[in-house]
């Protein structure tokens, strides 16, 4: 009920216009709180422009694997198998060298220890050659509907890093796989609820539920998981407030007449908050020199500031606000443990 609440209240903070912003907003969130468990940890203007393509540091590039590998995830919830799987985690190592993505692992692996071998690890997954039976095995148990839907989430995640079917980004694929699950129950339609925000809090916790689900015990998974969804949708509800907030403000500030391209392009910042001329004609569908106005309209009222000042090529503009937001959205969440 609480994250079908959350979808309605993301989808109300722009009225009734797109709601594609919000969505991107909470996406990006979940993608670097998710990879933050990892230890890959990223800013909020880093991250954008990576996902803008331009140059960026090699963690905001993971972590926009990681958009891109829960993106995968949702555009395939309906139809959640083996393929898509190995789908979501080709999209997740796509901007990375150390791993091959969409293949499982053909080695024994281990978590703790150290490089020499297995015998001081906390824990050993299933030898490789157990790994496709076990997955087409997990696959079923995902197609069951007579669970509640985060609990049949919370259970699959779980086995699934019991598995450990990758070489690397196992975590990652992990909880993307949890986002495909409640997307395909209808709790979610429209937005990702940042979860792994919640599990960050605690991530000795989370080590923890996991350990005693391999142990036969569930209840502390899936206690677990609900305390995380909670903790995620108050952190989110408070994101939201200050979407709507920035967005209230930026919309007094601008005296443009209606119908301008600068109307539009409140918008895409919103889910892109640093942006280039071409971003925008292309988002608008406008020529460069309308996306140039809209640009200078929203700096000459301080929406926007240029990156690097003085620069006359490659040229970003960025929406401090915005990034503070998201940035205080992940402060918020923390890694306590």
């Amino acid at each position: 009920m609480q994250v079908a609440r959350f979808d309605n209240a993301a989808s109300e903070v722009l009225g009734d216009r797109e709601i594609a912003p919000i969505s991107a907003v909470l996406l990006r969130s979940e993608s670097a709180a998710s990879s933050q468990i990892e230890n890959i940890t990223v800013g909020a203007r880093q991250l954008a422009l990576a996902e803008l393509g331009e140059e960026a540091s090699a963690n905001a590039r993971l972590v926009s694997g990681n958009v891109s590998a829960i993106q995968a995830a949702l555009n395939r919830a309906s139809d959640i198998s083996t393929e898509t799987i190995v789908e979501m985690h080709a999209a997740l190592m796509a901007r990375q060298t150390l791993h091959t993505g969409g293949t499982w692992r053909t080695q024994q692996v281990w978590i703790g220890g150290d490089a020499a071998g297995p015998h001081r690890a906390t824990f050993v997954p299933p030898h490789h050659s157990r790994v496709q039976a076990a997955m087409d095995d997990l696959v079923t148990f995902t197609a069951r509907t007579d669970l509640p839907a985060f609990v049949h989430a919370a259970i699959a995640h779980a086995q699934f890093e019991t598995i450990h079917p990758f070489t690397d980004g196992n975590g990652r694929t992990g909880r993307a796989l949890v986002h495909a699950m409640v997307r395909r129950s209808g709790l979610s339609r429209r937005v990702t609820v940042p979860i792994s925000a919640g599990l960050l809090t605690d991530t000795a916790d989370y080590v923890r539920t996991l350990t005693a689900y391999r142990e036969g015990d569930l209840a502390p998974l899936l206690v677990g998981m609900i305390e995380a969804t909670f903790r995620a949708l108050a952190n989110g509800h408070q994101l939201l407030a200050d979407i709507h907030e920035i967005d209230s403000r930026w919309r007094e500030a601008i005296t443009a007449r209606r119908g301008a391209a600068v109307w539009r392009t409140i918008d895409v910042l919103i889910g892109q908050p640093v942006v280039t001329v071409r971003h925008i004609q292309a988002q608008l569908g406008v020529s460069a020199h309308t996306a140039q106005a809209a640009i200078d309209a929203l700096e000459s009222v301080g929406i926007l500031t240029q990156a690097v000042a003085g620069r006359r090529r490659n040229r970003t503009w960025h929406a401090r606000e915005v990034t503070q937001a998201l940035d205080a959205f992940a402060e918020r969440a923390g890694r306590r443990t």
